[in-house]
């Protein structure tokens, strides 16, 4: 349930990019939307598996396919919307 809830916070932190990009500057934004977004998202993603593996006692290879599925998903729709807009 927790890594549900968390992949849905990276689809908002999406929706909040590319809310901020058409408010800043319309659909020619939507590039720069998605390379702010990567970034960002990668660390939370990180960040997550680090918590996984220092406080919940998971180890680097039970943590690793959680994080790739964590942060693959909203970068893959940010990415479909980068293809799409330019």
């Amino acid at each position: 349930m927790r890594t549900i809830i968390i992949i849905l916070g990276g689809f908002l932190l999406l929706a909040v990019c590319i809310g901020a990009a058409r408010l800043l500057g319309g659909a020619a934004t939507m590039g720069t939307a998605v390379k702010v977004f990567i970034p960002i998202w990668l660390v939370l993603a990180g960040i997550n598996m680090w918590i996984g593996v220092a406080r919940a006692g998971y180890s680097v290879t039970e943590e690793l396919p959680i994080f790739l599925l964590i942060f693959s998903l909203p970068a893959a729709a940010a990415l479909f919307i980068w293809w799409k807009f330019s």
